[in-house]
């Protein structure tokens, strides 16, 4: 029978113990792994402050050098140019041949600047002479008229023409001379913009271990406080079984109290009614022996007949209540068993736990914080082979190139006021041919009525004429001598476009750079001490679309971050440490079987105590006669209002009272009993699997710290730390700085001063044929 009931508790058990642990685990709160880590400090970019451009210029300026170079450009010619100090005749062929476009251009260039000058001095020759339309006469034809308006008509439009190219040329010639003013500037901020990126990975990977010496802190403060940190999850564990047995035994205790203070009421009353109600008895039998012997008397007529209303006046005053000494000695057992006490002491018990886990965990927490500063000490170390000394010796040579450019900034600067001055100057002349031309067409219109002879013109018309010749000659003045400055500029500022600033949209001039040996000693893996083969093109792809320098120099193939980040090394060590400590809890007898059995008789005996008894002898017997009797004996009832009646009506609450606190004792003892049972079985034969539990849940939570920083570290370092967008973008605003600006509006200087230069030539020969048609002549031509 007893190996029976042996193998049906291990049943039970078996069974509960897993539903109890699930229950338990589920209900407590999830662990704090997460932990709110700073931002990467990323580095302040200084914004250009070059808002102007020469882009309404740019669409004209590229289709017209597209014309002129449409040849791709020319990586190998370059590369062999570049290699081959000593230029063969094949070469320059091949050169001369790749410039076909730009020698053309050159050529009519040059014919330009020799035939201008020369046909201005043939021209002048010529006038003096009084050909070409030196001789003051004009032949009177039929179409005069129309002719006149014909070449109004198109030296109007020339000179429109030419005044939208000179408009453009004090807009480009302003951008140039702007742009060369703030270079310096701009260049100084782009370079420091790249020593604050290159500064910056340094500072971010100096975050990640900061982060890391957070988080080893961190944990060793938890396992310093393993105390009351894993104190509190057992008790935790523990609460939902024990508080309930501690609450009931207190409860118990206070019906036990409360019984105890309703039978010494009880008594109390008792002790004072008993003697007034024998004395009550007393008297009534006396005032009953009295009325009897009156009606026997011989002189009471017809006394008897009232007999029988006298043998009514009977009333039982004695009070018989059952003895109490049982309760009372149950309730005094079970007060001297001091359940309270049982309870407190338990809940000592329950407070202990986390000093009790402090003492016993003292020297495993001293060996996993040694494994701890190791720990440290081999995250610190994890990012000493980064190449993290090149980035920091890459910002000396930046620092020398800004003194440099603050060196030459009064130069530069010098240089822009020249180029102001210049091409305002320039501006201004082809403005003056401009005004000539202007003043003669509304001089000449003003002054002119076609009706009047030719030798008979106004003064008006005639100094429209004399504009129109004075804009010719400037025009051959000058022209020449401007064209001569086009050449030059498009010589400069086309090869610059085509040779640079378009490949370098489209990333060829990269590329160009990246063919080996073109640059003596230059290696990109070499000069960032990487064994890995970079390619400036690729890193500068992968820039533009700021991703992190492990990517873009391809760290993972020198550098295993994942070996370096492997801690299950240290964290097997603490596990060890951890799993040999031994949490011995004193179990601890919440109600022993003594406290238990007083408490069952404690409960027998008030389940048989009867207060009907009592009650009834107050409720009906003694109250319903003694106001009966009342009516007749105002004496006795006088007594019986003042002195019997309020014990009688204390007793009856007392009674009530009592009544009450009894009928709860019953099932109270059984709930405690039942509670307290189930407590202590949690504590007989599952606290060593909770404190179990809970220890290896709270080593698996400070692991989980590190297992989630490092992730973190591996995540930071991979994809976060050093994202070059800052270097893409100082090499696109170089980009800009250089062609944006200065080659776009040195190109569209040009381009409008060839404008206007080309359509000087049509501008001169209209403007020498309608001069004719307004200056006074000579002679006169007489026409029928």
């Amino acid at each position: 029978m007893l190996n029976m009931r042996s193998r049906m508790k291990e049943v039970f058990w078996s069974c509960v113990w897993p539903l109890f642990l699930w229950t338990f685990v589920s209900g407590q709160p999830s662990c704090p792994i997460e932990m709110t880590r700073t931002e990467l400090q990323t580095p302040n970019e200084m914004p250009t402050k070059l808002t102007f451009d020469s882009a309404f210029m740019s669409p004209i300026v590229h289709s017209f050098l597209g014309s002129v170079q449409p040849n791709p450009f020319p990586k190998d010619l370059l590369v062999r140019v570049i290699k081959d100090k000593d230029f063969n005749t094949e070469m320059v062929k091949e050169v001369l041949q790749y410039q076909i476009g730009f020698l053309v251009c050159v050529a009519i260039g040059i014919l330009y600047i020799v035939l201008m000058p020369l046909i201005g001095l043939i021209f002048a020759c010529c006038r003096c002479c009084g050909n070409c339309g030196g001789r003051m006469h004009q032949q009177q034809t039929t179409n005069i008229h129309c002719k006149r308006r014909s070449f109004y008509l198109s030296t109007f439009l020339i000179t429109v023409l030419i005044l939208a190219g000179n408009i453009c040329m004090f807009l480009s010639s302003a951008n140039t001379s702007e742009t060369m003013l703030r270079s310096p500037t701009e260049l100084t901020e782009i370079l420091e913009n790249v020593k604050g990126y290159l500064n910056s990975i340094p500072q971010q990977i100096q975050q990640v271990m900061d982060e890391s010496n957070v988080t080893v802190d961190k944990v060793k403060n938890n396992l310093v406080e393993t105390g009351p940190l894993l104190g509190k999850l057992i008790q935790n564990g523990l609460k939902g079984h024990l508080d309930p047995a501690f609450n009931s035994t207190t409860e118990i205790g206070q019906v036990i109290n409360s019984t105890s203070d309703g039978l010494l009421q009880l008594n109390k009353t008792l002790e004072l009614l008993k003697p007034k109600a024998d004395a009550l008895q007393a008297n009534l039998s006396a005032v009953r022996q009295k009325i009897n012997n009156t009606l026997h008397m011989s002189d009471c007529v017809n006394c008897t007949s009232i007999q029988p209303e006298l043998d009514k006046l009977s009333l039982d005053g004695s009070l018989k209540f059952p003895d109490q000494k049982d309760l009372s000695s149950a309730v005094d057992k079970a007060i001297n068993a001091d359940v309270i006490g049982q309870a407190n002491k338990g809940r000592d018990f329950f407070d202990s736990i986390p000093e009790k886990v402090t003492n016993e965990t003292r020297l495993n927490v001293q060996n996993a914080l040694l494994e701890l500063e190791k720990l440290k000490t081999r995250i610190s170390g994890v990012t000493k082979d980064l190449p993290l000394d090149v980035l920091k010796n890459a910002s000396a040579p930046l620092t020398d190139m800004q003194k440099s450019i603050e060196d030459f900034s009064p130069y530069i600067e010098k240089s822009s006021q020249i180029s102001r001055s210049v091409g305002l100057i320039l501006s201004c002349l082809i403005l003056l041919v401009v005004i000539c031309n202007f003043l003669g067409l509304l001089l000449g219109i003003a002054g002119l009525n076609p009706k009047d002879d030719p030798t008979k013109r106004s003064g008006t018309s005639n100094c429209g004429g004399i504009f129109f010749m004075a804009g010719v000659g400037f025009s051959f003045l000058v022209s020449w001598i401007f064209m001569l400055l086009v050449l030059i500029l498009f010589i400069v500022g086309g090869n610059s476009y085509a040779l640079v600033c378009r490949p370098w949209q489209n990333k060829e001039l990269i590329q160009l750079i990246d063919t080996p040996g073109l640059i003596p000693d230059f290696n990109l893996s070499k000069a960032l001490n990487l064994n890995t083969n970079l390619k400036i093109v690729n890193v500068y792809s992968d820039c533009q679309k700021n991703k992190p320098m492990w990517i873009t120099f391809h760290l993972n193939d020198i550098f295993d971050l994942n070996s370096k980040l492997d801690v299950s090394e240290y964290t097997h060590e603490i596990y060890q440490s951890f799993e040999g400590a031994q949490i011995n809890i004193a179990n601890i007898t919440i109600l022993s079987p003594e406290v238990k059995t007083q408490l069952k008789n404690f409960s027998s005996s008030a389940s048989s105590m009867n207060v009907s008894n009592i009650t009834q002898q107050i409720n009906q017997n003694i109250k319903e006669q003694l106001h009966g009797e009342a009516k007749d004996l105002r004496d006795i009832q006088t007594e019986i209002t003042s002195d019997i009646m309020p014990l009688l009506l204390e007793l009856n609450t007392t009674v009530k009272n009592l009544s009450a606190v009894t009928s709860q004792i019953t099932p109270a003892v059984e709930n405690v009993l039942r509670k307290v049972g189930s407590a202590q079985d949690v504590l007989n034969y599952n606290i060593s699997q909770i404190v179990k539990a809970e220890s290896r849940a709270f080593i698996d939570c400070q692991l989980e710290i590190f297992l989630t920083f490092l992730h973190w570290v591996n995540q930071t370092i991979t994809e976060k730390v050093g994202r070059c967008g800052p270097a893409a973008a100082a090499v696109d605003r170089s980009e800009e700085l250089l062609c944006k600006h200065l080659v776009e509006s040195l190109n569209a200087f040009w381009l409008s001063l060839g404008w206007c230069m080309m359509f000087l030539i049509p501008s001169i020969i209209f403007s020498v044929k309608l001069a004719k048609y307004y200056r006074k002549m000579k002679y006169l031509d007489v026409y029928e």
